[in-house]
């Protein structure tokens, strides 16, 4: 592909993202088009259909954060800073709408790999992170994936709102002499890794 085809399919994708994440389903190709700065013959040269546009979507969101997901897990960190990452990362991104567009069902195959490597990943994370005593160790790694994609994938799902903050909190361990089990409570974790400056209601 040349680089002007290559910056001008770029553009497409961006533009669509973008008209997804702030309109919602309801936005017609013509939009996208006129959103690009592009004519609609270039956009259907690039993409047939509807369903090829929301496919490579759907795919990069994906590919983006299964590469977040094995940059974190290569990292000297503790596991469950590189959860909080994951939460960070996906914040912002329309993942319950592009999960929710008819054009992104069924699943593709290339898709259903993805999401199975997706989960895989963040079940070892998971599981590293309540070896090392970050997690609370009474669910199961599967259980807690679960609970990832509540927080993350949702419409308006951000990193610090009332649910997931509520989610992470759940998740934390209780260490002695603490009552709070916050993400962002120091005497129980050792740092603080939620960005919050909120102190420990135990201490």
């Amino acid at each position: 592909m040349r680089a002007d085809a290559r910056r001008n399919r770029e553009r497409i994708v961006a533009a669509a993202l973008g008209l997804f994440a702030g309109r919602g389903a309801g936005v017609s190709m013509e939009e996208i088009a006129q959103a690009a700065g592009l004519g609609v013959g270039t956009l259907y040269r690039h993409f047939p259909d509807r369903r090829a546009l929301v496919e490579e979507i759907v795919q990069g969101t994906l590919t983006g954060l299964r590469d977040h997901l094995r940059a974190g897990a290569a990292e000297d960190v503790p596991r469950w800073e590189v959860l909080v990452g994951m939460v960070r990362h996906c914040a912002g991104r329309p993942l319950a709408l592009l999960g929710s567009l008819p054009e992104a069902q069924p699943r593709s195959a290339a898709r259903q790999e993805l999401v199975r490597e997706i989960d895989g990943l963040l079940a070892e994370i998971v599981g590293q992170a309540q070896r090392e005593g970050g997690l609370r160790d009474d669910l199961t790694p599967e259980q807690v994936v679960g609970l990832l994609n509540v927080a993350v994938c949702r419409p308006g799902a951000r990193a610090d709102d009332p649910l997931t903050t509520v989610l992470l909190d759940g998740l934390r361990p209780v260490r002695s002499g603490c009552r709070c089990r916050s993400s962002a409570c120091t005497c129980c974790s050792g740092r603080t890794v939620s960005g919050s400056r909120g102190r420990c209601a135990g201490g």
